[in-house]
């Protein structure tokens, strides 16, 4: 009896382990290829009230036939007030938000091909250019960062010495352009007790080569990097995402504002914790973050969670409110 109770034991961890583990989520059947441009916004309940010092303004899940549809783990805003996501298999996602007029969605491959190697279309962060005339986007795998065009078609990228060392599973998991011209990177790491991430400050853009200034990035205890985005005051918003192994197993979010000029190479940079997103609230695993500044000086910022194409998660979309003085 003591021996079959070990066994029932052992057979149970290994299901929670298997669920849970980053790239062995219980996948979603493949359908027959749809590509019809439909994307709906089911708002979810979400008691109003602030987080840290913002208001969060809505809370929708995103659900479409499309088959490119799922997976993002990159966001960036747009000038025509549209919202650009990109996801892990090399596709991406062009939509109006749900308070904006309708506009249909436009979805794709990235490059204008579908390639089967996840390795190299594994897209876990993009960037913009004032009007968003050129895009980047950093890939997790081949360590790579990608310079497009608008229409996301032509592209010209680089493989940095810096970051040849990274991780093929928690490379360049963050990639921001500064308002300065200067670039951030983050590499995802490992979430061990103590652990911090490589951290490169690109001169100028960096598919034009430079030296990077290397550094460490030490985010909040048990989480990891998932993105980050600039602020028009030149501060970086970090979000984070933390996975508990359990049945279910369970996801928190929290976001840190930190200074790169407090950024010295070889040195370790710290932010500080301003929100957290867990349950009660929507949660899931949050990978994308965009801000988008408002004429009243205050910011709306948007999240995006990658549902790992897996029929245990959702895409989930939040809006905050901030008020830039406040944090």
């Amino acid at each position: 009896m003591a021996l079959r109770s070990i066994t029932v034991r052992r057979i149970a961890a290994l299901l929670v382990a298997v669920l849970a583990a980053p790239g062995t989520w219980l996948r979603s059947p493949l359908p027959d290829p749809d590509y019809r441009a439909i994307l709906t916004f089911d708002p979810l309940a979400a008691r109003p009230g602030l987080i840290g010092g913002f208001e969060i303004a809505g809370v929708w899940e995103l659900r479409s036939p499309n088959s490119h549809f799922g997976g993002y783990s990159a966001l960036v805003a747009l000038p025509d007030g549209r919202l650009l996501a990109a996801s892990d298999h090399g596709r991406f996602l062009r939509f109006a938000p749900p308070d904006a007029a309708p506009r249909a969605p436009e979805f794709g491959a990235i490059g204008g091909s579908v390639h089967a190697r996840k390795n190299a279309v594994d897209v876990e962060a993009l960037t913009a250019a004032p009007g968003a005339a050129q895009i980047w986007a950093a890939y997790e795998g081949s360590n790579t960062i990608v310079r497009f065009d608008s229409a996301l078609r032509e592209g010209e990228g680089v493989a940095p010495d810096a970051m040849r060392g990274w991780s093929s599973n928690g490379g360049p998991e963050s990639l921001t352009r500064l308002p300065d011209g200067r670039f951030l990177a983050i590499e995802e790491g490992a979430p061990t007790a103590g652990s911090s991430s490589a951290a490169l400050l690109f001169p100028h853009d960096p598919v034009e080569g430079g030296d990077p200034v290397a550094f460490r990035y030490a985010p909040p205890e048990g989480y990891r990097p998932s993105d980050a985005a600039a602020l028009p005051d030149g501060r970086v918003l970090i979000l984070h995402r933390r996975v508990t192994i359990g049945l279910p197993y369970a996801f928190a979010t929290t976001i840190a504002i930190a200074d790169p000029a407090a950024i010295r190479p070889g040195e370790t940079w710290r932010g500080r914790e301003v929100a957290a997103i867990a349950a009660p609230l929507p949660a899931d695993n949050f990978e994308g973050l965009a801000v988008v500044p408002r004429s009243d000086g205050s910011l709306t910022i948007w999240l995006i969670s990658d549902d790992n194409r897996g029929v245990l998660q959702r895409t989930l979309l939040y809006r905050l409110e901030v008020d830039p003085a406040a944090l």
